[in-house]
């Protein structure tokens, strides 16, 4: 497919410079924004044909969507700016306002070919043409970090008459959460709307490190695992020089459901109470940890790691104030052996998950980001571990700019060997799909694991 796109404009907030960003040199970045400071890459997708109950604007989608991100930028102005490094060394936003990269481009090839199964051979190549100019971002964000773009546009239109806008936002600034609200603010300026949610609340103060940064737990998100098994190290997955294949699977609503009652602990079949019943998103994750321990062949002596993101906007005290813009999540952390893991039932493994939220409260999530203080730079350490994402509970396809809501909203690339994406289902939204990177010996491993579901 080629895609022909403009030159980029920078796109400003509309009017006078709002006064925060005018009285504050920096922006302040939270500890869990630090920690993320990462180009986050999407794609969305609209139809001609998709309805919406506001008629679009006069003009193309592209004119529509960048002149509503001027009007929605008064808001969101941290996007404006700049990386930058504090003289006391913490990163922060530099409230530059240099404005946001915003290019037009046009399309010769299907709108199918961005709206495929993400693991199809040539779809992730296909969702980077409509980030062209991302990707030379991302190429200035390598040799310089502080040189790239919080938010880059991109919107590329097709001769059917739809289009695809894609993205690359610096985590550091949104999680999941936080970029679909951005983006539904953003759809309803651009449909004229009233604002249906709060005012994005921009004070990030709230996560500051405590006066005496006090670490109360023994956060083994951060703990490096020893690889007993042989190549589950970074350097050699799955063996020196192993190439790492994807392969998406579907599960339906049948086969959820007969997950939800294994991880609850049902027996031959039986449901188990419905108070007793674990969600699906714990019954998932379980079963993709057990799965991928399996098919990778852990020794039955290696520890296997499990992390996934628990969003704490209501499990801090107070909650934090509605509309909170930044990131606000934590890794939720569980370690097993991997005989204990594989040899036991899904219903254990479900229990460790359950447990790890609800371990996830107040004191935990200061405790991490006191830790975070102590231990400037600290990333977690993926050796032996499957780190489970779901984006499917984000919402991020609701966003409607005038053409209805996406018929496709994802990752416009494939996620990193230790990740495991979890997706809404593309024709039926009641089924997931999970996105899986492994060595090509131990796929069929993982096939046939969730083929017997």
């Amino acid at each position: 497919m080629k895609v022909t796109r403009s030159e980029p404009v920078l796109v400003h907030a509309a009017g006078d410079t709002p006064a925060p960003a005018a009285a504050e040199e920096y922006y302040f970045l939270s500890n869990l924004d630090q920690n993320v400071a990462v180009l986050m890459k999407t794609v969305h997708v609209f139809t001609s044909s998709s309805s919406s109950e506001t008629p679009p604007r006069r003009g193309s989608a592209a004119t529509v969507i960048r002149e509503s991100l001027s009007t929605v930028l008064r808001s969101y102005y941290p996007f404006e700016g700049a990386l930058a490094v504090r003289p006391d060394g913490r990163l922060a936003v530099r409230n530059a306002r240099r404005g946001v990269p915003f290019v037009e481009a046009a399309a010769d090839g299907e709108l199918r070919e961005v709206t495929d199964d993400v693991s199809a051979p040539g779809a992730a190549s296909a969702a980077a043409a409509v980030l062209v100019y991302v990707d030379d971002a991302a190429a200035s964000e390598e040799n310089n970090p502080l040189e790239a773009p919080l938010l880059t546009v991109q919107v590329t239109s097709f001769a059917c008459g739809g289009f695809v806008l894609g993205l690359a936002m610096n985590h550091c600034l949104a999680d999941g959460q936080s970029a679909a609200a951005f983006l539904r603010s953003w759809s309803e300026a651009a449909r004229g709307a009233p604002p249906s949610a709060a005012a994005p609340w921009l004070d990030r103060t709230l996560q500051r490190a405590r006066p005496v940064p006090t670490v109360g737990f023994a956060h083994d998100e951060f703990t490096e695992i020893e690889d007993v098994s042989g190549g589950l190290a970074a350097g050699a997955f799955g063996g020196s020089g192993a190439p790492t294949v994807y392969r998406s699977f579907t599960l339906d609503a049948g086969k959820l459901e007969r997950l939800r009652i294994a991880a609850s602990g049902g027996g031959d079949g039986a449901a188990a109470s419905a108070a007793a019943m674990c969600s699906t998103f714990v019954a998932l994750t379980a079963f993709v940890w057990v799965a991928r321990t399996r098919a990778l062949g852990m020794r039955p002596e290696q520890r296997s790691k499990l992390l996934f993101a628990v969003d704490v906007r209501r499990r801090v005290s107070p909650p934090l104030p509605d509309g909170f813009w930044g990131n606000a999540v934590v890794f939720a952390c569980c370690i097993s052996g991997a005989g204990d893991l594989v040899g036991g039932p899904l219903s254990a493994a479900a229990r460790s998950v359950r447990d790890a939220i609800a371990r996830t409260d107040d004191a935990f999530v200061r405790s991490a980001i006191d830790y975070i203080e102590i231990n400037r730079g600290a990333r977690p350490s993926l050796t032996a571990t499957t780190l489970v994402t779901a984006w499917n509970v984000l919402g991020l396809h609701t966003a409607d700019f005038g053409w209805g809501e996406a018929v496709h909203s994802g990752p416009a690339e494939l996620p990193q060997k230790e990740v495991v994406l979890i997706l809404r289902g593309v024709r039926d939204s009641r089924s997931r799909v999970l996105v899986v990177g492994l060595p090509p010996s131990c796929m069929q491993a993982f096939q046939e694991m969730v083929d017997q579901l």
